[in-house]
């Protein structure tokens, strides 16, 4: 049985705080992505608020947040699923989480909380200690924030439950690419499991963002990248066969 998904990595800009002109850009970016025949469209790290950590308690969202109704609704009007970034509250927890939401096309929502944090983001805020997994069009889908990836455990063991794709939502700056191209590829390669990365192209938290959305095949092998900083979509149909055969990815620009 052949089963295939098509996967957007979204690069946009993102202003310090404004998650109205934010929620904006993604909005616009969503009903581009489903036109393409995306499946699911992914965004960076804290793609709603910028990586703007002192500000990370004033804004960070509830999970029945009027934002993220609007982003579920976006996702049932243009039947695609998306991934977004924001500092959230969960549970009784004391600080924010750096998180990431899924919005599915059905209308329910799932969250996951950055586990690894880099230094000094204790300071704003809470580590989650939950992994985070979804399935789509037949495809175990493991999904990390940033600092999760530098943590060879967390990929491991998304493997080890079943993962078929890594999806990486980060801020890499452009000094820190290359070391963390290098990373994703080793991801990849030790884990037999493609390895997508989504990142900023914006100056965001003190740091000059990369952009560069790019993939690497099971092997390791980086197979597409945007290779530049503009606003668009790198866009993804990864196939297979089953049971028991190879990925085929198949990327471009958008």
């Amino acid at each position: 049985m052949k089963q295939a998904v098509t996967i957007g990595l979204a690069q946009l800009p993102v202003v310090r705080g404004n998650i109205s002109e934010n929620l904006s850009n993604h909005l616009n970016l969503i009903e581009t992505a489903a036109k393409r025949g995306c499946d699911l469209l992914v965004f960076p790290e804290l793609s709603l608020t910028g990586y703007e950590l002192d500000l990370a308690e004033s804004l960070a969202l509830a999970v029945d947040s009027p934002h993220l109704n609007s982003l579920s609704e976006a996702a049932t009007n243009n039947n695609i699923n998306v991934l977004v970034g924001a500092p959230l509250w969960q549970d009784d927890r004391r600080k924010s989480t750096i998180g990431a939401v899924v919005c599915f096309s059905d209308g329910h929502r799932e969250f996951y909380s950055k586990q690894y944090l880099h230094d000094g983001e204790e300071h704003y805020c809470s580590s989650g200690d939950q992994d985070y997994a979804f399935t789509l069009n037949g495809f175990n889908m493991a999904v990390a924030v940033c600092a999760d990836f530098c943590a060879s455990e967390h990929s491991a063991r998304a493997k080890a439950q079943g993962a078929d794709l890594y999806l990486v939502s980060a801020l890499i700056s452009e000094k820190g690419f290359s070391v963390d191209s290098e990373l994703l590829s080793a991801i990849a390669e030790r884990n037999k499991m493609p390895t997508l990365l989504c990142n900023h192209i914006s100056k965001t938290g003190g740091w000059q963002a990369n952009g560069h959305n790019s993939i690497w095949n099971a092997e390791g092998t980086m197979v597409f990248s945007s290779n530049n900083k503009d606003s668009g979509i790198v866009c993804c149909t990864i196939t297979r066969n089953e049971p028991n055969s190879d990925f085929v990815l198949e990327s471009y620009w958008s």
